[in-house]
């Protein structure tokens, strides 16, 4: 199987649930491989530059008119959008260490387990 039938078939298998899981766990993992390798400040910008944009889009989705989450749920993650936005400043200037933004990004793995959505 090409890599393009590999991709054509998981996007189409994949739920919405699923993809996110998958982008927050690679995103995670980029951000935890550059900080164990040394790298700081600016040297983040990369791994923490992806992580921005997710949450970004992330709020941006959660601030559509028509997005089937709970207000409330919405809300919560449009104000953690802009807090890795404003947090993630001040770890590429040296203020802050990473754990607080890998935090967020394993509890939002942990919500998004396959194995959490049975127990909802």
């Amino acid at each position: 199987m090409s890599l393009a039938s590999y991709h054509r078939v998981r996007s189409s298998a994949e739920t919405p649930r699923h993809t996110e899981y998958r982008l927050i766990g690679e995103i995670t993992a980029e951000m935890m491989e550059a900080w164990d390798s040394g790298a700081r400040g600016a040297a983040l910008m990369p791994a923490l530059h992806r992580n921005r944009e997710m949450w970004s889009v992330f709020g941006m989705v959660c601030g559509t008119a028509g997005n089937a989450l709970p207000p409330e749920l919405r809300g919560q993650i449009i104000s953690l959008g802009l807090w890795v936005d404003r947090f993630t400043s001040d770890v590429v200037a040296g203020r802050e260490p990473i754990e607080s933004l890998l935090a967020v990004n394993r509890t939002m793995l942990e919500g998004l387990a396959p194995q959490a959505q049975v127990a909802v």
